[in-house]
């Protein structure tokens, strides 16, 4: 260890590692991070909102098509009456169906004689327009454009309004 030159020396006393600098992060790629992930969130929000739309249209439909099977088990059982939703009880829906747009608010069944049937089950409405572009205009064979509400005809099924 005596002939060692000045720099073995240094070298000796810091050890390989101790004069390399330490790196993280620098602003500018954090910032490009940061970025990246703000697009594609600006991307995927509004498409996850639209699909949460969509099943809540789709739930809708389902629960109004129960609805609908209820209404016909219950007019098979009572001589070809059909009854409103409050007449729809044990055995014929175990629960009482409610809106999942507007929370809490329960269907209507209109069971007078018309153009849709003996009954048509309706909504609260507040669906996205845009989600009711599959569904046929109540009244018409027109695709609905600016529906948001989900009628159940006897006759024709699902319509918009």
């Amino acid at each position: 260890m005596l002939n060692l030159g000045i720099t073995e020396l240094e070298d000796a006393k810091t050890g390989p590692h101790m004069n390399t600098p330490k790196r993280g992060f620098t602003l500018i790629e954090l910032m490009i991070v940061i970025a990246i992930i703000s697009i594609l969130a600006a991307i995927l929000i509004p498409n996850f909102l639209h699909a949460r739309a969509e099943s809540v249209t789709s739930a809708c439909e389902m629960n109004e098509k129960m609805l609908a099977t209820a209404e016909e088990e219950y007019s098979v059982d009572n001589g070809g009456q059909y009854v409103a939703i409050a007449s729809l009880t044990t055995p014929y829906l175990s629960a009482v169906l409610t809106d999942p747009v507007k929370k809490g608010n329960t269907y209507s069944i209109n069971a007078a004689v018309g153009a849709y049937g003996s009954y048509q089950v309706s909504d609260s409405g507040g669906h996205d327009s845009t989600t009711m572009m599959q569904v046929i205009q109540d009244g018409s064979s027109a695709s609905c454009t600016s529906c948001t509400s989900v009628l159940w005809d006897q006759n024709s099924g699902v319509r918009g309004k």
